[in-house]
């Protein structure tokens, strides 16, 4: 079987290497021409519109999914008109507006913090009243990893946040000073067999996700999240991984994003489960039977942004698995991460120490603050 996958990054080499021990072969297309997927299967390098390069997506491949949520909707239905297309299109418009993915969590009973659409300073200054400070003023499409958002902390900073953000459709959400941040990475098949991973405790720096570690035991609040991310799947009758980010305060959940893709707070599972997100979800897109999310041990996960530290040094500690995506390096660009996976806590506290160690201060803080 043949997949095209739309989008040729790192999630995209993921599921590559994922897929080709099970028979698949890959058509990836990006627009760039260094795209680090390229070498796993038959690169086409074009625009996500280019409709030639489409058309021969569909005549090359059975079927097709994405690792990138802002492939233009337009692309992914002319696509899913000649081929099976999974994840379903229609989770791209949710997850491409933020505004509209809020307004989706409240018709499913996910909760959310308060919000508000703003389209002129008029709105701003309207939802800012009913929020109060301090608020996150965010772009509705185009935002990710921390770009397009700007935390209001008081009245002089709604000019300087106009002037940033003015330009766009926006969205005010309410902040939360939340106990922490995990995530739900559940996959579900054709047949609407659906299967999860333990919950991912989860830290981000300037937006953009920095550590992982799961099994985030925390039994209420597995239950919780699990028939969050259900009503999602059933809603688009989804097939494939699909990942909701979450705060958590006091014991309860708030929904704060959605993934309809493979995640980066799931790439423990790699080594710290028994089938990893990336083939699960080529297995449900598929149609083959869902692999066991079951975990093996315990998990932690550091993205390396901007730079690789010392690989040697890196995998001379116990348990560290690494992983190097092949991209030029550049300031905010993630270039790899690396996995520790240990039979106990005690050593994966260990190793994590030693492994933050070789980033930065602010890493081995969030280590001892989450693992200590």
């Amino acid at each position: 079987m043949r997949i095209a996958i739309l989008g040729g990054g790192q999630l995209a080499r993921m599921m590559a290497l994922a897929g080709l021990p099970l028979g698949f072969r890959f058509d990836i297309a990006d627009p760039a021409a260094d795209a680090c997927a390229a070498t796993l299967g038959r690169f086409h390098q074009a625009a996500y519109d280019d409709q030639v390069m489409l058309d021969e997506l569909a005549d090359n491949a059975d079927l097709a999914t994405f690792d990138f949520e802002n492939v233009p909707q337009a692309a992914a239905r002319y696509l899913a008109d000649k081929i099976p297309f999974y994840p379903t299109p229609a989770a791209l418009e949710f997850a491409q507006d933020r505004l509209l993915e809020k307004q989706l969590f409240n018709s499913l009973d996910i909760p959310t913090a308060e919000f508000y659409p703003v389209s002129s300073r008029t709105d701003l200054l309207a939802a800012i009243e009913k929020t109060g400070y301090p608020a996150v003023l965010k772009t509705r499409r185009l935002g990710y990893d921390g770009k397009g958002q700007f935390v209001l902390e008081q009245a002089e900073d709604l000019e300087r946040a106009w002037q940033q953000l003015g330009d766009f459709e926006l969205i005010l959400e309410q902040f939360i000073r939340f106990d922490g941040e995990c995530s739900v990475i559940g996959v579900r098949g054709r047949d609407g067999e659906t299967r999860f991973w333990p919950l991912s405790r989860n830290h981000h720096r300037q937006g953009v996700l920095s550590l992982s570690i799961a099994p985030f035991s925390d039994v209420d609040l597995q239950a919780a999240a699990q028939p969050l991310c259900s009503r999602l799947m059933d809603h688009f009758d989804y097939t494939g991984v699909l990942a909701l980010e979450l705060f958590f305060k006091d014991g309860h959940l708030l929904a704060n994003e959605l993934a309809p893709r493979v995640h980066n707070s799931g790439h423990w599972t790699i080594e710290g489960a028994a089938c990893c997100q990336f083939e699960n979800h080529l297995r449900a897109i598929a149609g083959l039977p869902l692999g066991d999310t079951g975990v093996l041990g315990h998990s932690l996960m550091v993205n390396w942004i901007g730079a690789l530290p010392d690989r040697q040094q890196a995998l001379s500690i116990p348990g560290v698995h690494w992983h190097d995506y092949g991209k030029t390096a550049r300031p905010g660009r993630k270039m790899g991460h690396a996995t520790v996976h240990t039979e106990t806590q005690q050593q994966r506290l260990a190793s994590a120490r030693r492994l933050a160690a070789l980033a930065d201060d602010d890493l081995e803080r969030a280590v001892d603050q989450l693992l200590g």
